[in-house]
């Protein structure tokens, strides 16, 4: 079995109800690399802080996002509309513009 067919029957698994469609399973490999990719730039950015630090978290994070894919799907199940949802997200989002505007001026 291919990777691609692997993907998708986790992703069948996971969308049991809604059924999956050619266009909804490009939608979610694209989501996927596209996730995978911007936390492996991210954690290369750590090289500004300390270079073994940055090989180090590559080394662990890359086998742990491919090994935990489908991250879409997942993802899926987690969108709400309830209060306290969308009060850990906004949370979570001040959060990082805080770091981002702390650690924004110290040369990262």
């Amino acid at each position: 079995m291919s990777f691609y067919n692997e993907i998708i029957e986790r992703i069948r698994k996971v969308t049991e109800k809604d059924g999956v469609t050619n266009i909804s399973a490009s939608a979610a490999l694209t989501a996927e690399i596209t996730v995978i990719a911007s936390v492996l730039v991210a954690v290369i950015m750590l090289r500004k802080i300390n270079f073994i630090l940055m090989v180090a978290a590559v080394l662990i994070l890359a086998p742990v996002l491919l090994t935990s894919v489908p991250l879409s799907a997942r993802l899926r199940e987690e969108q709400g509309d309830g209060f306290s949802r969308m009060i850990f997200y906004v949370l979570m989002t001040l959060g990082i513009m805080v770091s981002i505007f702390y650690w924004g001026g110290s040369g990262v």
